[in-house]
C-alpha cells in the first residue's frame, strides 16, 4: 500500500520518542515489542511523531477566558484508595496547552449554560473505552502497550506479559477498573489480552461484550458481567481476522458483527464464547475505501428500522444487508475530508420517533445519519512530517436513509473539531464535547483543545441548532471518551495517552481526572419541577415487544399534562476513539396518561420489532417541559 514505508519510519520514530520519555516506567514494558512477529506490510502506525510547531492561530475562534473552576464532589476518590497510586506532578504547562479553544456563551438570553465538576482526581486507568453498567458502575479501560498505570493489581494476581522478553515476566498494573460514577470509587479489573482500540457492545443481558484490539488480543473476544466482583473472561482465539481498530454493532437477533479493522476488509459475527471463526465475510467497500493513513478506521455503523445497516468509512457510505451479505445501495459520497479514523468525525442515528405509528405494523421512523467535523483527507500526514497542522472540519452533515435519491445537507457548526465525542440526550439534542481544533487523532498530531460543548437540536431549522455551553477546564485530546449516566448527566474521562502515563515533558499530560457535566435541563432554576419515576411501579419483567408498558411517575412542584411529556428510551453505547457505538435514542408513543394531582400513571407503546430496538437493557426516561427524570433500567425482550 502506498505510503506504508513512510508511515513505518514514523511510527519507529514515535517509539523511540516514547521509550526516551518512558525511562522510568517497569522493566516489563518493551515498546518495540509491539512490532515482533509482524511483516512490514502490517507494521505502518497510525500514531507517528507529533509536531513540535504551534501551528499558528488561523481559522481558531476567539478564544476567551475560562471563567468557572471545577469543584470536587462529595466523596470523590482520594489519591490514597486501595491500588491507586498517586498522580505524578505535572510540571509547568507548556505554550501548546494553553492554546485552548473556548467559545462564549450567550449571557444576553436566561437560557442555562450547564455546569462542570469533578468526580475524581484520580481514576487509575485512563478512559480510552468507557461504558456504563447497569449496576452502577462504568467501566474504563486503556491498553497494556504503554506500560504502567495508576492502579495495580493484587500482588497475587497479576497478568503474565505474552510480550516481555524474559518468559513469565509478570504485569502487575491494571489496565481496566470499575468506576463507581456517584462515589469516585474504583476496584481494578484484569485484562489478560491487550484491548488497544477494540470495540464493544452490551447483550440481551446486559453482560459487556467486547472484541479485538492490538497483538496478542487482536482476535479476541471478552465478556464483564455487571457484579460488584465479576472481572474479565477472556476467548483469545476468536476471529478469523485481526480486530484492531473495528466496530462492533449489535443486530436484531441479539448478536454482534465487527467490521473493518487495520487490513481487515471483512466483517464476521461475534462466535458463542470457546468457539471460534474459520473465515470471515469480504466486504470490498472497506478496501476501497481505505488510503495511504487509513481513513477508514472505525467505520460508523447504524443499524436501520428495517433491519439493515449503515456503514460509513472516510468519507462515503452503503447500506449492507447483512443476512444476505449484500450491499443493498451506495450512499453519494459526503465531500469536504475525511470523517473515520484517524480523521475522526462525530457521528449518530437521530433519535427515533415512534410516536405517529401504530403499535402493529405502523410505517417505520425514517432513520436520519448526522457527521460531524472529521479532518482534511491528508491531515495525518501533515502531522507526520511535521508540518504545520491542519484545522479540522466545521461543517456537519445529514442524510435521511429512507430516500433512495438521499443527499447530504450540511451546515456550519460555531468551531471546528476532531476527535470530538457525540452523545444523544433524553431530550433528543446531542451533546457535542471534547476534541481539537486542529489536526488529527494520534500521539501528538492535534492541538487547540476545543473545551466548549456545543448543544445540538436537530429539530431547529438550520442556523439554530447549535449552541455553546459552559465550557470544561480540562483538555481532552486524544482517546478522550464521554457517557450518559442514568441520572441524565454526562461522565467525561480519558484524553491524551502517553507511554508509562507520562504527566510531565509533554503538552497534554496523560488524564485520569473524571468530570460529570449537568447539562443545562438539570440546573436548579430549571430542573425545580423534575418528573420522577415511581420505579416500583416498572414492570419487573421488562417490556415486550409489541406490548402496553405502564407505569407511573410524579412531580414536585407543579402539575403537568400529558402534551408536555415526552418519554424516550435509550441504549447506552460503548464509546472509544469518538465514536459510540450502538448509540440510539428511541421517543416512545404515549398511550395513556391519567394525572391525579402531581401524581401520573402513564402507558407507553413498547417498540414493535427488535430491528427498532435490539434486546437487552436500555434506559428510560421520562421528559416533562424539558426536563428528564432519572431513568429506569429496563429490559426488552
Amino acid at each position: 500500500m502506498a505510503g506504508s514505508s513512510s508511515l513505518l519510519r514514523a511510527a519507529v520514530f514515535a517509539m523511540a520518542l516514547l521509550l526516551l520519555r518512558a525511562s522510568s516506567v517497569d522493566a516489563f514494558f518493551d515498546p518495540f515489542s509491539i512490532f515482533r512477529a509482524r511483516t512490514e506490510g502490517d507494521i505502518f502506525d497510525p500514531f507517528g511523531v507529533g509536531s513540535t510547531s504551534n501551528g499558528g492561530a488561523d481559522d481558531v475562534p476567539e478564544k476567551a477566558e475560562v471563567a468557572q473552576t471545577e469543584v470536587e464532589e462529595k466523596g470523590a476518590a482520594r489519591p490514597n484508595t486501595m491500588g491507586l497510586t498517586r498522580v505524578p506532578p505535572t510540571g509547568t504547562p507548556s505554550k501548546a496547552s494553553l492554546e485552548t479553544t473556548v467559545l462564549r456563551v450567550n449571557t444576553r438570553d436566561d437560557k442555562a449554560d450547564g455546569a462542570w465538576t469533578i468526580v475524581s482526581d484520580n481514576s487509575g486507568v485512563s478512559a480510552m473505552h468507557l461504558a456504563i453498567m447497569r449496576h452502577g458502575r462504568a467501566v474504563m479501560f486503556d491498553t497494556v502497550t504503554t506500560g504502567r498505570s495508576l492502579m495495580r493489581l493484587r500482588f497475587d494476581n497479576c497478568r503474565v506479559d505474552p510480550r516481555a522478553k524474559k518468559p513469565n515476566t509478570t504485569d502487575c498494573w491494571a489496565h481496566a477498573v470499575e468506576f463507581d460514577y456517584n462515589t469516585g470509587a474504583v476496584r481494578p479489573l484484569k485484562i489478560l489480552t491487550d484491548t488497544w482500540c477494540s470495540a464493544g457492545g452490551f447483550d440481551a443481558e446486559g453482560n459487556l461484550v467486547q472484541s479485538g484490539g492490538y497483538f496478542e488480543g487482536d482476535k479476541a473476544v471478552r465478556y464483564l458481567s455487571p457484579c460488584d466482583t465479576c472481572d474479565w473472561i477472556e476467548h483469545p482465539r476468536s476471529f478469523a481476522d485481526g480486530r484492531w481498530y473495528a466496530t462492533q454493532q449489535v443486530l436484531p437477533d441479539g448478536r454482534f458483527a465487527v467490521f473493518g479493522g487495520r487490513r481487515s476488509f471483512s466483517y464476521e459475527f461475534v462466535p458463542k464464547p470457546g468457539l471460534f471463526n474459520h473465515q470471515s465475510v469480504p466486504l470490498p467497500f472497506l478496501r476501497d475505501t481505505t488510503d495511504d493513513v487509513e481513513n477508514n478506521l472505525y467505520p460508523f455503523v447504524n443499524l436501520l428500522p428495517d433491519g439493515s445497516l449503515f456503514i460509513f468509512a472516510n468519507d462515503r457510505g452503503i447500506i449492507l444487508d447483512h443476512r444476505a451479505e449484500l450491499v443493498i445501495r451506495e450512499i453519494p459520497q459526503l465531500p469536504g475530508g475525511a470523517r473515520s479514523y484517524p480523521a475522526s468525525a462525530m457521528s449518530a442515528l437521530l433519535p427515533l420517533d415512534l410516536r405517529g405509528g401504530k403499535l402493529h405494523g405502523g410505517a417505520d421512523p425514517e432513520p436520519e445519519v448526522i457527521i460531524c467535523g472529521g479532518a482534511p483527507t491528508t491531515s495525518f500526514k501533515v502531522g507526520e512530517n511535521g508540518e504545520k497542522l491542519m484545522v479540522a472540519l466545521r461543517d456537519c452533515a445529514r442524510i435521511n436513509l429512507a430516500n433512495l435519491d438521499a443527499r447530504w445537507t450540511t451546515e456550519d457548526m460555531p468551531v471546528a473539531r476532531v476527535m470530538g465525542d457525540m452523545l444523544i440526550l433524553p431530550t433528543g439534542d446531542l451533546l457535542l464535547l471534547n476534541g481539537a481544533n486542529k489536526g488529527c487523532a494520534g500521539w501528538g498530531f492535534a492541538k487547540y483543545p476545543v473545551l466548549t460543548p456545543l448543544l445540538y437540536s436537530p429539530g431547529q431549522p438550520q442556523g439554530s441548532r447549535f449552541r455553546p455551553l459552559a465550557a470544561s477546564t480540562i483538555s481532552r485530546l486524544y482517546h478522550s471518551t464521554a457517557a450518559l449516566l442514568p441520572d441524565a448527566t454526562v461522565l467525561v474521562a480519558g484524553g491524551n495517552t502517553n507511554a508509562g502515563y507520562n504527566f510531565s515533558g509533554v503538552d497534554f499530560p496523560t488524564e485520569v481526572r473524571v468530570e460529570r457535566f449537568t447539562p443545562p435541563y438539570l440546573e436548579r432554576h430549571v430542573a425545580a419541577n423534575r418528573p420522577e419515576i415511581d420505579m416500583r411501579s416498572v414492570p419487573k419483567d421488562g417490556m415486550r415487544y409489541g406490548s402496553r408498558f405502564p407505569f407511573r411517575f410524579r412531580t414536585p412542584v407543579a402539575a403537568v399534562v400529558e402534551a408536555d411529556v415526552m418519554v424516550t428510551m435509550y441504549a447506552p453505547p460503548f464509546t472509544t476513539h469518538g465514536y459510540s457505538m450502538n448509540q440510539r435514542l428511541l421517543i416512545l408513543a404515549v398511550t395513556s396518561f391519567v394525572a391525579d394531582g402531581w401524581s401520573y400513571g402513564v402507558t407507553v407503546d413498547a417498540p414493535g420489532k427488535p430491528e427498532l430496538a435490539p434486546p437487552g437493557y436500555y434506559l428510560v426516561f421520562v421528559v416533562a417541559k424539558g426536563v428528564p427524570s432519572a431513568a429506569a433500567w429496563v429490559k426488552i425482550q
